[in-house]
Formats: C-alpha cells, structure tokens, sequence
C-alpha cells in the first residue's frame, strides 16, 4: 500500500475538511435548530458547545488558527462524552458515545499536526515567509526595485 503514501497530504486534507464540517453541523443544530437539531444556546453548555462547534469547526475548516481550533474542539468533545454519556455506561458503542470519541481523537491528531499543506495556516505562513524574505535585501526584492 505504499503506493497511497504519496497521497497522505491530500487525504490528512479531505479527514480535516470532512471532520470539521461535520462537527460545524453539530453546531449549526445548536445554533439554529437546524439538521434535525433543537436550539440549544439557552443553556451556558449549549451556548458554549455551538460556539465551540460552530466557530471552531469552520475554523479547522479553512485550516485557520487549526492547532487551537482544533484542541479545543477535542477538549470539548472530551468532556461531551463524560457529562453526557459515560453517565449511560462505560463503552462508548452502548451509550452512545462513539462520535464523542472519535472526534475527540480525531481533533487532538489535527491540534498536534497543524492544518496541512491545504489550509489556510500554511498559506499565510509561506505568504509571511516570501514577505520576510522580499524584506531583507534578498534578489528578489532587489530585482522588484530595479522594476
């Protein structure tokens, strides 16, 4: 199978994206009582679990501010799964708990990989890092000044 390892980046990409707009769902249901979901914001823990969906799953989305979107989506789902259904039984497959998890796993790899070669994170960083190296006197910026 070492032939799909050239296709790592592409496929970390589409599991952020995928992840992300799932869990962004989550929050639109909370938010708006939409998909199928009640509004939920009425409470302070459903007020900060949509935000926490909704803004961070967009953000992990675009692959913007990813690392801290991302952890604290995973911390978030942490404690879903231990306020709402560890009270039901200790497997996540008999009480309901196996997207809490998964997720939860699943944003803490995004937190330590960071967005990947296709977000928003790593434009802005090579963006910043061309800007440094236009700015200290390298070729290119002496070349822009000869134009």
């Amino acid at each position: 199978m070492h032939m799909l390892e050239k296709y790592s980046e592409e496929a970390y990409g589409m599991m952020r994206v995928v992840t992300a707009f799932v869990f962004a769902c989550h929050g639109a249901q909370k938010y708006f009582g939409v998909l199928g979901g009640a509004v939920q914001i009425h409470t302070t823990r459903g007020l900060i679990a949509g935000t926490v969906e909704l803004i961070g799953g967009a953000l992990i989305l675009t692959g913007l501010f990813t690392r801290i979107a991302a952890f604290f989506a995973s911390g978030e789902m942490a404690v879903a799964y231990f306020w709402v259904h560890a009270k039901r039984g200790s497997w996540p497959i008999l009480n309901k708990g196996e997207l809490a998890v998964v997720l939860c796993f699943a944003f803490l790899y995004v937190a330590c990989k960071g967005s990947g070669r296709y977000g928003l994170d790593n434009l802005l960083q090579r963006a910043r890092s061309h800007q440094a190296t236009s700015d200290d006197g390298s070729l290119e910026s002496m070349a822009a000044i000869r134009r």
